[in-house]
């Protein structure tokens, strides 16, 4: 068979009717693994039986899903495929699901290869030196509208492109399991010229050097607060944030808190050619827990579902531009002393703290940071029945403690 000419960025298909939705692999002593051990483009070493829980119970099983954070997960039929048309690209690790009988594989790409073609991609940017981000310089910050060179990926067709690691896969592949009618499944062409006009790749790099003056200023001040954690915490699909990033960060604290915040609620409008700080504002919670994976924590989880509350409802954002606001978000997976009767967890924000500054500087203006307190069920129910004046008066209680805006689950209630 001849090196296939023409490949496809394979994506878990998220907007399939019904999907499930999976959490991390966790090992038989229920510990979680690292989903990044799964997408480095090697063979991952497992000892022992490996299950994969369900995050909502109520999804239809696929051929094809990322599980956790991009950990390729497949069927039978799937599986199948590879195994026939790939043998030596892959790895299948066998895994149960919970609540599904039938045998699923994660798919474990063996091969990397360094094929990406800078000049017919849309828009490419490296790490530079001055970005002061030595463990990264060199390589790639950004790759929009990726395009590979066939020439350089020899016989492989299952891989992952070195220094941006996207799932690749030949047309056989593709063709193969667009035949079996598997489920789950999306893919996205690489190969051939880019859609981008000259015109439009000369828009692009100026809109990606926008967004780096941003980056760079968020990041300069993020630092003055603690260790900035190299990575972000993982792009979770495309929402209403402004720039429609959605990303948080962790920043480690000298006094050994770990402070969670959004990146991104004030990036400038993506369909404004106008410099602004989006939103406004961003949200920090720090909670003084440890966790052994903090991405997957309550406290990331509820920072999560709070910045898509100010996300999508702009009396929410304006009253936390403002001052005190209390919000309720879902609390499911969220520690019991937290979750309300309803099944809700309330939140302030804004509380006022010496330990943080309220606001900082963007190119483009000043940036309120916001505070999110977790309440305790009790303070929360407390609250509902007597509305404003108890929010104050419960700041005001809380001003009295060492760390009034720090989230905890394990704490005396504050209710007057």
């Amino acid at each position: 068979m001849n090196p296939p000419s023409r490949f496809f960025i394979l994506r878990d298909d998220v907007e399939a009717p019904g999907r499930w939705d999976l959490g991390t692999p966790v090992d038989g002593r229920g510990h979680e693994w690292d989903d990044a051990a799964f997408r480095k483009g090697a063979p991952v070493s497992v000892e022992g039986p490996l299950r994969i829980p369900l995050r909502a119970h109520d999804g239809t099983a696929l051929d094809y899903t990322e599980a956790g954070l991009g950990v390729p997960l497949v069927s039978a039929k799937a599986a199948a495929v590879f195994s026939a048309l790939a043998p030596h690209d892959i790895q299948l690790i066998p895994v149960s699901v919970e609540a599904h009988p039938e045998p699923f594989f994660i798919l474990v790409s063996t091969r990397v290869e360094k094929c990406i073609d800078d000049e017919q991609s849309s828009s490419v940017e490296y790490w530079k030196p001055e970005d002061g981000r030595p463990d990264r310089t060199g390589r790639y910050r950004s790759v929009q509208g990726l395009r590979i060179d066939p020439t350089k990926v020899g016989d492989a067709r299952v891989f992952r492109t070195w220094g941006w690691v996207n799932l690749l896969v030949s047309e056989h592949v593709k063709q193969a399991l667009e035949d079996t009618g598997a489920t789950g499944l999306r893919f996205e062409e690489v190969t051939g010229p880019s859609d981008l006009s000259a015109e439009e790749k000369a828009w692009a790099r100026a809109a990606r050097a926008r967004r780096e003056r941003v980056d760079r200023a968020r990041d300069a001040f993020w630092r003055t607060l603690g260790t900035l954690d190299t990575d972000t915490i993982p792009l979770v699909g495309f929402g209403p944030w402004p720039s429609h990033r959605q990303i948080w960060r962790v920043i480690r604290r000298p006094n050994g808190h770990t402070l969670i915040v959004t990146d991104g609620l004030s990036d400038y409008f993506l369909d404004s050619t106008e410099d602004s700080v989006g939103f406004g504002l961003e949200l920090s919670l720090e909670t003084d827990a440890t966790f052994p994976r903090l991405y997957t924590s309550w406290p990331t989880l509820l920072l999560q579902r709070v910045s898509t509350e100010l996300a999508e409802h702009a009396p929410v954002r304006e009253r936390a531009l403002i001052g005190l606001c209390l919000v309720e978000v879902p609390g499911k997976d969220m520690p019991k002393a937290l979750r309300s009767a309803e099944g809700t967890v309330g939140v302030v924000l804004g509380l006022p703290t010496p330990a943080l500054p309220d606001c900082f500087t963007l190119p483009a203006g000043l940036v309120k940071l916001v505070t999110v307190k977790a309440l305790l069920a009790s303070e929360l129910l407390w609250l509902r029945s007597r509305g404003e004046d108890g929010l104050a008066l419960l700041a005001t209680r809380l001003q009295h403690e060492p760390s009034p805006h720090l989230s905890q689950a394990r704490r005396p209630a504050l209710t007057p």
